[in-house]
């Protein structure tokens, strides 16, 4: 669904400032239906991929192909974009209207989804994210999580493929945060291909995937359970690893005979009670 071939992308420096590559000769792929979460410390290119993706930015060199078309060919940009939505991390800078159906509306609409068509999208993604009981509301006046739920739902009426989200819950409480990552999970199990962009390493652990960025190069690529038990290294980079993962891998260092393998309370309590 997602490959990147060496793609090489840098930002324009000022002044006599040498370029710096932001994505340095990255290569992946990601399977359709897949839920892959991304890491990485600001500044390891994490969003400037996440742009890539949706044709926001185009590489200097190298190829972001999208279910097979590529993003440097100008003809297919609307199709990869319609494909490949992108949900941002601040969802004020999403919202566009009012009341929020005519905001879910906007993408879909602009292009050129009929209208009876469109009234039964709208309805579907607002139901998908919970917020259909909010559908006349006015945006301004919905809490944090809400507000990134109908960010979400404007990009669904579009009927992407793929879902880009790009730290969808920097900015949320706890309890927004769950909201979000509650539709996150029901929109990877109707099997869409999710994308994650975030700090939080409880929500990485939820992927079946995890990709860990260093300076615009992938440094760690595997299920979450083997990245995570790469401790020390993570902690070389400046990232942490779920906390109950961190005591088993202190634990094991103490001389318990466990797997450093977890990633829930239950794993590590059923390994001590087998230690």
């Amino acid at each position: 669904m997602i490959e990147l071939k060496d793609v090489v992308f840098s930002y324009p420096r000022t002044g006599d400032e040498p370029s710096k590559k932001t994505i340095d000769h990255l290569t992946f792929e990601v399977k359709k239906g897949e839920f892959l979460a991304i890491l990485g410390h600001n500044g390891s290119g994490k969003s400037t991929l996440a742009k890539l993706l949706n044709g926001l930015l185009l590489p200097e060199s190298g190829q972001v192909i999208i279910d097979g078309m590529t993003t440097s060919r100008e003809e297919d940009l609307w199709k990869i974009r319609s494909k490949a939505g992108l949900v941002f991390q601040n969802p004020d800078n999403q919202i566009v209207a009012t009341i929020v159906e005519e905001d879910v509306a906007f993408g879909a609409e602009n292009l050129g989804v009929p209208k009876e068509e469109l009234r039964q999208r709208v309805d579907h993604a607002l139901e998908t994210v919970g917020m259909a009981d909010y559908k006349r509301h006015a945006p301004h006046l919905l809490s944090g999580g809400q507000k990134q739920r109908v960010a979400i739902a404007g990009i669904l009426a579009m009927e992407p493929d793929i879902v880009i989200f790009d730290e969808p819950t920097a900015m949320l409480d706890p309890k927004g945060r769950k909201e979000v990552i509650d539709t996150i999970q029901k929109l990877h199990a109707q099997k869409k291909t999710i994308l994650l962009i975030t700090h939080f390493m409880e929500e990485a652990a939820l992927a079946d995937r995890l990709i860990v960025m260093e300076k615009g190069k992938l440094i760690l690529d595997g299920q979450p359970r083997e990245v995570f038990s790469q401790v020390e290294e993570m902690q070389r980079i400046g990232l942490d690893v779920p906390q109950v993962t961190e005591l088993a891998h202190r634990l094991k260092q103490d001389g318990f005979a466990i797997d450093d393998k977890v990633l829930t309370v239950k794993e590590l309590v059923d390994q001590l009670c087998l230690s």
